[in-house]
């Protein structure tokens, strides 16, 4: 698999815009993100088809793979009467629009619709396996937002308040509240823009990072506290891993929402470089997030078990026990370590 280093080129921006000034306003268009959608895959798909919107386009349908369900902490998005089960997603849409997906594995049963279609991939992934018929992938991007909001101005479509709210959100989660690698003076220039529209940054943080049921807060503790130091692993950088099972969930009454956040607290381990937590997501099944702080580089582990991301963050799709699975991850990192 060859990763992404490079911008997106001239070419790739004009042949983008082209395929979205030559539909027609009634033409069906198709927008889909990854399974089990976080802020940024959301809140850049939202805002890229409020845009559709304000260009005239009346057949915008958005939609996600899997449990059709949206966290709760974004069910205040604009754009929302855009979502669609996926069984209900356009079938024959003149155009495609793919965000927030390195591979199409991430697709669920919405994949034919990429490899069938006519669709263009917006990410920020360097681990894209540049699946569409057009690839915006800008592995620099700090999030897709970044690269739909770019696309958005090559189109002349001006900003306002709603699209703004979906960019922002998909800016500020991607970039951990703007303090991950990533944020570069153009995406404080970005987040500028947005807000100059009026919307309010306090706010959407109290929405998105200072809100959560008081059940998610207990169950949070009992995750966090059968936590595993592993201090010799990743050629002696150490690994903090812990997980969270279906059962969890159902005993403090939550949904798998809430335990996104969960990465957050295990990376500040000072002992380790890897943090790894582990989600059960069905029968021996399990969503598996990789968090390094700089020595390592998780994407590659993530790559070889079929998942992607970047070098400081990424994820994949895990079976069996999280015991075996964080045994696999470990192994992984000490082959290329060591």
């Amino acid at each position: 698999m060859t990763a992404v280093s490079h911008r997106v080129s001239v070419a790739e921006w004009a042949a983008a815009a082209d395929a979205v000034r030559g539909l027609a306003p009634g033409d069906e268009i198709q927008l889909i993100c990854h399974v089990n959608p976080d802020g940024d895959a959301l809140g850049s798909m939202l805002g890229f088809g409020l845009g559709l919107r304000r260009l005239g386009f009346t057949r915008v349908r958005a939609t996600f793979p899997g449990q059709f369900e949206v966290p709760v902490p974004y069910q205040a998005l604009p754009g929302l009467d855009m979502l669609v089960p996926a069984v209900e997603a356009y079938r024959e849409a003149r155009l495609i629009l793919i965000f927030d997906v390195a591979a199409e594995s991430r697709l669920g049963a919405l994949a034919p619709l990429a490899v069938e279609g006519f669709s263009v991939v917006l990410d920020h992934h360097a681990s894209n396996t540049r699946f569409g018929r057009i690839n915006l992938v800008d592995a620099r991007a700090a999030a897709t937002s970044v690269v739909a909001s770019s696309l958005l101005d090559r189109l002349g479509v001006p900003l306002d308040a709603e699209i703004a709210e979906c960019l922002y959100v998909a800016l500020a989660t991607d970039t951990g509240s703007f303090k991950f690698d990533l944020t570069t003076p153009a995406v404080h220039e970005l987040a500028a823009r947005l807000i100059a529209t009026g919307i309010s940054p306090a706010d959407i943080s109290r929405r998105i990072f200072d809100t959560r049921p008081f059940g998610a807060m207990k169950l949070a503790g009992e995750v966090l506290g059968r936590a595993q130091l592993d201090r010799t692993a990743a050629g002696g950088r150490g690994m903090v891993w812990t997980y969270a099972t279906l059962s969890d969930l159902e005993r403090y009454e939550q949904r798998p929402y809430v335990l996104d956040t969960l990465i957050d607290p295990i990376r500040s381990v000072a002992e380790a470089d890897v943090a790894v937590v582990v989600k059960e997501t069905g029968p021996s099944e399990w969503a598996v997030s990789l968090r390094s702080k700089g020595a390592v580089d998780v994407s590659a582990v993530a790559v070889a078990l079929g998942g992607g991301g970047h070098r400081l963050a990424a994820g994949f799709t895990g079976h069996g026990t999280p015991e075996e699975i964080v045994k696999a991850v470990r192994d992984l990192l000490d082959a290329n370590l060591t």
